[in-house]
């Protein structure tokens, strides 16, 4: 018996060889391995038949796979070639996390939602992302593995906002929906809903956390209002109130400052603590969809593009401010309002903004399934564009969670090197394809 072929394997390789030998008029050589292998008169004329030409049929097949590995290892050697002798140059560019920009395929595509995602969310420990979408339920994934670990369900209408947040060491995702609530879910105790806040008359359209490691939530609402929320009790400590719909809100990496857009086609700055109006940014021509604050990072590159000698002090967390709009443009802005540029290039309307955490760069997703990247340091000049980055409009983008400062404090450092860079060259985004899909 063959130490490699199955019996059945076996028996078929013997009456291929014996259909072959009676083909070639070998009879003599066909009886007597017949023989030999005690092929019964179960293996007649006509069952030689059938395995006539079986073995050259295989012999020639084996012949075309070595030819095609032949010219595919040759096509490997070439292509390599051709990667030793790209320039050293580019590909420590590409190495750098600071030029990092993302892949024109995805590393995972989540697929489980029935109806268009709405929003994401990084767990800010864990390598979890919570999407939520328009079937009312919100998956958590695990963003590394590809996996799906769980679907939450509570809310009765499309799942609009989500963010986690919370003390250290007791992280919490909130979410909110067009039901009017905000959800509370303990990741700690298998993201359990441990507290509903009521308060809003109207759909709630965002909640984002003031900073990540405390308990102060801040929501947004078609009833023309923001609200910040106790978590840890669930009480309303302050209503802003606006003239219309409110359609996103951000805080600054600090909490003590707020933007919001809506249906007025005003960006409008508030004092988080008070709940002042401190500016009007105006100049879009229709709803704004989204708006945030740009980090200490990019002020260098920002101060340029507004003519500034030299930037502001990284402690000032509200210099510059990006949004997007159903006009289909981005707009940056300073903080007094001055109007520092308009990119263009998008051909629907502006879903999504998020600015890379090493400063040069400005992500953006559309309802024309496109995600485009601006680079600040060539004057906010378009640099790469990932067409049918979805199978429909992308709703939303966020990047995986940033360290503490502290913690890319190193030896490196107190020698007088460079910081390592304390955030990872994750996006991930979501859209009305009902999928998620992560850039790494």
């Amino acid at each position: 018996m063959s130490q490699i072929l199955t019996a059945n394997q076996a028996a078929e390789l013997h009456k291929s060889i014996v259909a072959y030998l009676s083909s070639i008029n070998a009879s003599q050589g066909a009886a007597t391995l017949r023989e030999e292998l005690q092929l019964g008169e179960g293996f007649d004329e006509a069952t030689s038949k059938k395995y006539e030409g079986l073995l050259e049929k295989k012999w020639t097949g084996i012949a075309r796979l070595q030819r095609k590995i032949l010219n595919l290892e040759g096509q490997i050697a070439s292509l390599q070639a051709e990667l030793d002798a790209a320039p050293t140059t580019r590909s420590k560019q590409s190495q750098n996390p600071e030029n990092w920009l993302p892949k024109p395929s995805s590393t995972h595509t989540f697929e489980s939602h029935r109806d268009a995602i709405r929003c994401i969310a990084f767990h800010p420990v864990f390598t979890s992302l919570a999407s939520g979408s328009d079937d009312y339920t919100i998956k958590i994934w695990d963003w590394e593995l590809g996996e799906l670990e769980r679907t939450l369900k509570g809310h009765v209408r499309a799942v609009s906002g989500l963010d986690f947040g919370g003390q250290k060491g007791n992280t919490l995702l909130a979410s909110c929906s067009g039901d009017l609530t905000i959800k509370i879910w303990d990741p700690s105790k298998d993201y359990a809903n441990i507290r509903t806040l009521h308060g809003h008359d109207h759909s709630v359209s965002t909640v984002r956390f003031l900073t990540s490691t405390n308990n102060l939530l801040v929501s947004a609402s078609r009833d023309a209002t923001l609200r910040v929320w106790d978590v840890s009790n669930g009480y309303c400590v302050k209503v802003i109130r606006n003239d219309s719909w409110i359609q996103d809100v951000s805080p600054s990496f600090d909490g003590k400052w707020l933007v919001s857009g809506g249906r007025d086609q005003i960006v409008k700055i508030w004092d988080a603590s008070t709940g002042e109006h401190r500016a009007a940014l105006l100049g879009h021509e229709n709803d704004i969809q989204c708006c945030v604050f740009a980090p200490p990072a990019s002020y260098k590159y920002l101060a340029a593009l507004a003519g500034r000698k030299s930037p502001p002090s990284a402690d000032s967390s509200s210099e510059f401010i990006a949004t997007g709009a159903r006009d289909k443009t981005i707009k940056l802005w300073d903080s007094r309002g001055l109007l520092i540029k308009t990119l263009t290039g998008h051909d629907n309307w502006v879903r999504g903004l998020v600015f890379h955490p090493g400063g040069k760069y400005l992500i953006s997703v559309a309802d024309d399934k496109t995600i485009r990247c601006w680079d600040l340091s060539q004057e906010a000049r378009m640099v790469k564009t990932i067409d049918d980055a979805h199978g429909n409009f992308v709703t939303c983008v966020r990047w995986a969670p940033v360290a503490n400062a502290d913690t890319a404090v190193d030896a490196n450092t107190a020698n007088g090197a460079p910081a390592k860079p304390n955030y990872q060259c994750v996006i991930a985004t979501g859209s009305a394809d009902s999928c998620v899909r992560i850039f790494t």
